[in-house]
């Protein structure tokens, strides 16, 4: 892999989105050749777990995903990182880990099916305060059945809870707390983070 892999997880209401832009931007200003992307993907399975989690759910959903996933990085992530480019990617396997075992799939089970996962080496978990949250949340709108009212505080705790296994399985988190940091400043920490790693591939 001659790139970078980069990838932004954590619950909803913590930014993820915001920071994307954000970093693609600072990183792309100081002429990395970056590849802002998300996941589930714009592609067509990606589409279909992204709009339809009302009809589709459990192991159905999850292998969903995962598909979504193999997809996505066999058509988009790893081409551009054999192309040496650094690619940020908005939600992956870690937030399987969360929400497929918030909708009732066993742990082991989303780890087993993503196991074969590309590696990122760079895993940013991002979060705040449960009540941050949860007004941001409010405020913004919930984007699918996963978030509601309580949705992003049992989010954050189960990433927390999760820190080991993430660990274990390839994923060591680097958290990035944007409860009382602007946007911009916790988007410059994590830039600068990266450059430095594309710095060292």
């Amino acid at each position: 892999m001659a790139g970078l892999f980069v990838t932004l997880d954590g619950p909803g209401g913590a930014g993820k989105s915001t920071l994307l832009r954000l970093v693609a931007e600072h990183l792309a200003a100081s002429g990395h050749p970056v590849l802002a992307t998300r996941q589930p993907s714009d592609r067509q399975l990606g589409q279909i777990a992204r709009h339809h989690t009302a009809t589709f759910t459990g192991t159905a959903l999850a292998c969903l995903v995962a598909a979504d996933r193999f997809h996505h990085l066999a058509a988009e992530i790893q081409p551009a990182l054999n192309a040496d480019q650094l690619v940020i990617c908005d939600r992956y396997v870690p937030s399987s880990y969360v929400l497929q075992n918030l909708d009732g799939v066993p742990l082991e089970y989303v780890r087993q099916l993503n196991a074969p996962a590309l590696r990122p080496a760079l895993a940013v978990l991002v979060t705040a305060p449960a009540a941050v949250l949860e007004q941001r949340l409010a405020d913004r709108g919930a984007h699918s059945r996963f978030e509601h009212p309580g949705s992003s505080a049992a989010e954050a705790d189960r990433y927390a809870g999760l820190a080991d296994v993430l660990v274990e399985d390839g994923f060591p988190p680097h958290w990035v707390d944007t409860g009382d940091v602007p946007p911009q400043v916790a988007a410059r920490t994590i830039a600068d983070h990266v450059s430095a790693l594309w710095s060292r591939r």
